[in-house]
C-alpha cells in the first residue's frame, strides 16, 4: 500500500488511504461545531499506505503543527471535509420550540433523541474519498485524494 521513498520526503503523497472511525468523526464534528475548540482527526508520521486518523484537540499538545526533514509534521483533517453534507447540529432551543407543551424531561429526552439522530447521520455520511493538502504548508498549493475507509 505504500509508494516508494521515505516518509520524510513524501510526507503526505506516501499515503493513500486514511481510515477513521465513524464515532471518532462525528465526536470531533460535534466538537468543533458546539466549542470553540477545533478538533481533528490527526494522522502522525511515520507515514504508510493506509493511516489510522485518530482524534485530536488542536494546540491540546503544544505542538505547533510543523515537522521538521527527519520528522514531517502530523496531517490535521478538518471533520468537515469528511463527512457529505453536514446537517445543522441541533440545538436545545429548537427542540424546545418543537415541543412546547412537553414537560421538561420529555423535552430532554426529545432533544438526545435529535443530537443521536444527528449523530446517526454523520456516521452514515463519510465520505469515500477527501482531498488533503501535501504541500507541508510552505504555500505549495498542491492536493492529495485519499481514499477513506470507514470503520465501525
Amino acid at each position: 500500500m505504500t509508494d516508494e521513498g521515505s516518509a520524510a520526503s513524501d510526507g503526505p503523497r506516501r499515503i493513500r488511504s486514511i481510515a477513521v472511525h465513524r464515532d471518532d468523526v462525528a465526536t470531533a464534528l460535534e466538537a468543533t461545531l458546539r466549542s470553540d475548540r477545533e478538533v481533528a482527526l490527526r494522522v502522525t508520521p511515520p507515514f504508510s499506505g493506509r493511516m489510522r486518523a485518530r482524534l485530536h484537540a488542536l494546540d491540546a499538545d503544544g505542538e505547533d503543527g510543523t515537522g521538521t526533514d527527519a520528522d514531517p509534521a502530523p496531517i490535521h483533517v478538518d471533520p468537515r471535509d469528511l463527512v457529505a453534507d453536514v446537517p445543522p447540529y441541533p440545538e436545545v432551543d429548537e427542540t424546545m420550540a418543537d415541543n412546547p407543551d412537553a414537560d421538561l424531561e420529555t423535552r430532554r429526552e426529545r432533544h438526545t433523541e435529535a443530537v443521536e439522530s444527528w449523530r446517526e447521520t454523520i456516521r452514515e455520511s463519510v465520505v469515500e474519498s477527501v482531498e488533503l493538502d501535501a504541500g507541508g504548508g510552505d504555500g505549495d498549493e498542491e492536493t492529495v485524494e485519499l481514499d477513506v475507509a470507514a470503520l465501525g
